[in-house]
């Protein structure tokens, strides 16, 4: 039996508050950004999102550039990078500030970022519980990513070695950006 948190008890409030106005989605999830504040899903609505728990300290950190270049090429478009720094595999400082500062040394990072997460188990963000049930499970290591939908219910997994400009990741992204946006709610 799950171990019932803090945490895993704020995704069940989370959800429930959603269950009102409809089944949860993506967008019904909030991080604290990795400059400080809230950085609530909500605002990105309409929006297809691909999420990353990252990492400055690992074999697949390189990863971070080709992230900034997507996130450049498709904005405009419509996608939403996200970082989601993750301390679960040991590869990744606890403090936001100094994980900001090597991603903007070293790979100018422009895309939004949360303050370190945990990203599976008992005590995984309620986002990534979401993202886990909805997508085959959570991240076996740094750089999973998922590709949410426009619609924030649809989310498909690539596995930390597709790198972000694989050509499988590529097409699933400019299909999730013809997808025409749900109404706003």
């Amino acid at each position: 039996m799950a171990r019932i948190t803090r945490r895993n008890a704020a995704l069940t409030g989370a959800a429930l508050m959603a269950g009102a106005a409809g089944e949860a989605n993506a967008f019904s999830f909030r991080f604290t950004a990795i400059e400080g504040g809230p950085l609530p899903l909500a605002q990105f609505r309409g929006k297809a999102m691909l999420v990353v728990n990252t990492a400055s300290f690992c074999g697949y950190t390189p990863q971070y550039a080709s992230l900034q270049r997507l996130h450049q090429r498709h904005e405009a478009r419509g996608l939403v990078v996200l970082g989601v720094p993750s301390t679960d595999f040991n590869q990744e400082s606890h403090d936001a500030a100094a994980i900001k500062q090597f991603c903007d040394a070293n790979y100018d990072v422009t895309f939004p970022m949360t303050t370190p997460e945990h990203i599976k188990g008992a005590t995984a963000h309620p986002f990534f519980a979401w993202l886990a049930a909805h997508a085959g499970g959570p991240p076996r290591w740094n750089f999973h990513k998922y590709l949410v939908a426009r619609d924030g219910r649809s989310v498909t997994a690539f596995a930390t070695s597709v790198e972000p400009e694989a050509p499988a990741l590529v097409r699933a992204i400019e299909a999730a950006l013809r997808q025409n946006a749900p109404p706003a709610s």
